[in-house]
């Protein structure tokens, strides 16, 4: 029988101004996505009773995925749950993707800063990478008015726009990447998205 491994999602946080209340969101588009991919969504609360890591333990994820939406900063407790699930990661050693903000938060934690950059917001552009080593679509969306300064340390750059904006990023030993596109914003989902998220999150090892 086949089993469905389950992968951890963060959440963007969101006041409600006419409930007053804090809220956490997740794109229902994205577990569609991982639906697609051969993986069970469960969203990650950005606010526990109970730690993060004691949460997580008991959920036994398979995998995480670091979302996109907010701004890092924006949300202080985002940005503490998004850290506490890499280092969960780590030492796990479970395989990590992060989408736009979550490429963001990838290299955050490695300490490289943000820059705002134009062109990026709403938009679709190329993507330019070695066509023998990687198979990433020729053109991808974009919702992003920041990118990482640099590649941070034990990274490599896999992919970049036209404008050299970094928009992929491999880790040198961990199964952790990022991508600055979503995958689950295009109007049908790539099978090239798919490939790439099946083997990095080793969605075909369970059976």
């Amino acid at each position: 029988m086949q089993s469905y491994p389950v992968i951890a999602i963060s959440q963007r946080v969101e006041y409600s101004l006419s409930r007053k209340v804090y809220c956490d969101v997740l794109d229902q588009n994205l577990i569609d996505w991982v639906s697609f991919i051969g993986g069970t969504a469960v969203p990650v609360p950005n606010k526990l009773n109970i730690s993060l890591k004691y949460w997580l333990q008991r959920l036994k994820p398979d995998a995480i995925i670091l979302s996109g939406g907010n701004d890092i900063g924006e949300s202080l407790i985002r940005d503490e749950t998004e850290k506490a699930l890499l280092q969960y990661s780590d030492k796990a050693k479970l395989p990590v993707l992060g989408i736009c903000r979550g490429m963001q938060m990838l290299a955050h934690y490695e300490g490289i800063n943000l820059k705002q950059v134009q062109g990026h917001i709403n938009t679709r552009h190329k993507l330019v990478f070695d066509k023998q080593l990687e198979t990433f679509p020729e053109e991808v969306n974009s919702f992003h008015g920041w990118r990482i300064a640099c590649c941070p340390k034990n990274y490599i750059v896999t992919a970049v726009s036209q404008d050299k904006s970094i928009e992929a990023i491999r880790h040198v030993s961990r199964k952790w990447q990022g991508w600055m596109w979503h995958p689950e914003r295009e109007r049908k989902f790539l099978e090239y998205d798919r490939l790439n998220a099946t083997n990095l999150l080793m969605l075909g090892e369970h059976k």
